[in-house]
């Protein structure tokens, strides 16, 4: 290795002399540099280099390189204050810098021959410094990855726009087609590159006064056509027509009514790709919706007839799926959104268009997604865009229709959660009080009487109402709500029970017959779900009430009975040994051994988590109570043997570097 090493240096000789000779870098400079490359280069001949030792390398080399070239510049400019007329000469180190770099990415390339980022940061390594070896390398990652449809578009990209060869980059997405027959991307990408291709030429024709116009549509205001029509007289046109004495225009009229050969061929590739697309792909909704894209950005002829061929083929093949009918919809509404001024009527009659589409799909698919985006498209056009959650006035038919959107989905049992809870909120924001409490409780009665978040605003209704009216403040209200709260926990799963049990915590609070009961709830809950590993631990969450609510002591007896229950979670030993170290902080000593002994009975059923291990750690450290570490860490060791093992560990003893310091 050092051999190999020295010989590459040594093949550096040259280009280092070059570099001190014409002044660029002083000796001691040129030292360092090689002390650096030394050091890359012995990494790079380890058994095993890293990725990241190759991009290390490349990029030192790199700033080298800039560095170099500024320098270069800086000599250049003394030169011409001298105004010294000898011109500086091309050199061994005006290339070496680029050769080596280049030599780095071929060798990391090997090495990762599957990396695809690496030979595309190798491929524009390349194509910036405009070296001779992009095409060879492009064949050998086409070579080594020809799945890839990026590799396809990349190597065709290049040779269309910087090789400016056509046939080569057409045969390279037609290779890549054949290959990768089921990518969107290489259609979409195929497809734009040939009508490219044909609007250059077509912009050489007008180039040359042999045509007008462009394939590409232009969308402009249509006050400003009006504008320019009116003023015609005001511009002077390229192509303006030159008439006879008599006034008889010169061209000849056939040419008017001939149809433009770029525009017709323009139409035959993108039925031709269309077509081809289509029956790679015949359930990819995204790809015709791109295709209508590049449609309707594009002037060619016969566009209207392409355009309803691609929209019935899309209501024939996706006619089952709610997103065609949400992307219908919203069809019919961008152009009139994206145009400017446009009047009142106009809008209301587009918005009747896609509101006719949404009829007709919840007739094809009554399903509850499809509810769901109607009647969330029906919201966005009730509520206003400055974001104020009151509804408008004005807009009492569009309530009418989400009303009627939100009965049928309930008739038709489409009704699901998020669905209903919006049901219930669109009466609360439209002030009907009343209606939303019983709408509520009749959706909780029902299919989802399982449903959190349904619960949970029925909940908040009849607190709110309780809250609201102080005459109705009385035990039997208190009892009610209870009961409804009951009612609610014991449908309702304990895993998405989180915001219910807090809520009902919080209101409670202040009631000790209540809140009592509720804890005892809790319990009951908890010793049924033992076992289950939740994200919400109701447990801690009842410990930690009671600690605010009743102090220490009470909250003590609570965590206590927890522990008791079969399966105590992991989050409650941590909140319990959180408790009893605050206190042990402040120099209660009986606190600390309820701490170790909540570790211990922690680590007895979840001796696997190491960081449970490290905590235990901690605190004896800073406590300082004279605990026995090398005992501590034997038993450690007996249980992460494994581990350690894993990590190369030959002494038990090293474990303490696992551990915080």
């Amino acid at each position: 290795m050092a051999d190999t090493v020295q010989y590459r240096l040594e093949r550096m000789v040259e280009e280092l002399d070059d570099l001190e000779r014409r002044g660029l870098f002083t000796r001691r400079e040129i030292a360092e540099i090689v002390k650096q490359r030394r050091k890359f280069e012995y990494r790079l001949k380890r058994p095993s280099p890293l990725k990241q030792d190759y991009l290390t390398y490349i990029d030192y080399e790199t700033q080298l390189d800039t560095l170099r070239r500024l320098r270069k510049r800086s000599v250049a400019r003394d030169l011409d204050k001298k105004k010294d007329n000898k011109r500086t000469k091309l050199s061994v180190s005006d290339f070496a810098g680029v050769s080596r770099i280049v030599e780095i990415y071929r060798l990391a390339v090997l090495r990762y021959k599957g990396d695809v980022d690496l030979w595309l940061r190798y491929l524009e390594f390349c194509r910036e410094r405009s070296n001779g070896r992009m095409k060879k390398v492009l064949a050998q990652l086409i070579r080594f990855h020809p799945k890839v449809p990026g590799v396809w578009i990349y190597a065709a990209a290049w040779e269309f726009d910087h090789n400016l060869n056509v046939a080569a980059a057409r045969a390279l997405m037609q290779s890549g087609l054949r290959v990768c027959p089921t990518s969107d991307d290489l259609w979409v990408e195929y497809l734009r590159m040939e009508l490219t291709y044909l609007n250059k030429l077509k912009s050489r024709k007008v180039a040359l006064g042999e045509g007008r116009g462009s394939l590409v549509r232009e969308d402009g205001d249509a006050g400003e056509k009006e504008w320019r029509e009116d003023n015609q007289d005001l511009f002077l046109s390229l192509h303006e027509e030159r008439k006879n004495v008599d006034g008889s225009n010169t061209d000849n009229e056939e040419s008017e009514d001939k149809v433009d050969i770029f525009k017709e061929q323009g139409q035959n590739i993108l039925q031709a790709v269309y077509s081809g697309a289509v029956e790679a792909l015949p359930s990819s909704f995204s790809l015709r919706e791109r295709f209508l894209e590049i449609l309707e950005a594009t002037d060619l002829a016969y566009s209207e007839d392409m355009r309803e061929r691609i929209l019935s083929d899309m209501k024939r093949d996706f006619s089952k799926d709610p997103k065609y009918w949400e992307w219908l919809a919203r069809l019919e509404l961008r152009h009139s959104q994206s145009s400017q001024g446009i009047s009142d009527d106009l809008m209301l009659e587009q918005l009747q268009k896609a509101v006719k589409i949404y009829e007709e799909a919840l007739e094809v698919v009554p399903s509850s997604v499809m509810f769901d985006l109607y009647t969330k498209f029906l919201m966005d056009v009730v509520v206003p865009k400055d974001g104020n959650t009151q509804l408008c006035v004005c807009t009492e038919d569009w309530i009418s229709r989400l009303l009627t959107a939100y009965e049928k989905a309930e008739l038709v049992g489409c009704m699901s959660e998020d669905l209903a809870c919006r049901y219930a909120s669109l009466y609360l924001q439209l002030g009907r009080f009343d209606e939303a409490r019983k709408l509520a409780r009749d959706l909780c009665s029902g299919d989802l009487a399982n449903s959190s978040k349904l619960w949970l605003l029925r909940a908040s209704m009849e607190i709110r109402h309780f809250t609201r009216d102080a005459l109705s403040q009385s035990k039997a209200s208190l009892d009610s709500i209870f009961g409804l709260i009951r009612d609610a926990l014991a449908k309702v799963p304990l895993s998405k029970s989180e915001e219910l049990w807090l809520m009902a915590l919080k209101f409670f609070a202040l009631e000790r017959d209540y809140s009592d009961k509720l804890v005892e709830m809790s319990i009951t809950a908890v010793a049924k779900s033992a076992g289950s590993d939740y994200r919400f631990s109701l447990s801690s969450a009842v410990v930690n009430f009671i600690l605010h609510k009743d102090g220490l002591q009470d909250a003590r007896k609570i965590y206590e009975r927890f522990l008791a229950l079969p399966h105590p979670d992991l989050s409650l030993y941590r909140k319990c040994i959180e408790l009893e170290q605050n206190l042990a902080s402040l120099g209660d000593k009986q606190c600390l051994v309820n701490a170790r002994k909540l570790y211990d009975s922690a680590l007895s059923t979840y001796d696997q988590d190491l960081s449970l291990w490290q905590d235990y750690y901690s605190m004896e450290i800073k406590v300082n109570t004279g605990f026995a570490f090398p005992q501590f860490i034997e038993i450690v060791c007996i249980l992460f043997g494994d581990f350690l093992h894993f990590f190369c560990i030959p002494n038990r003893w090293h474990l303490a570097l696992l551990l915080p310091p």
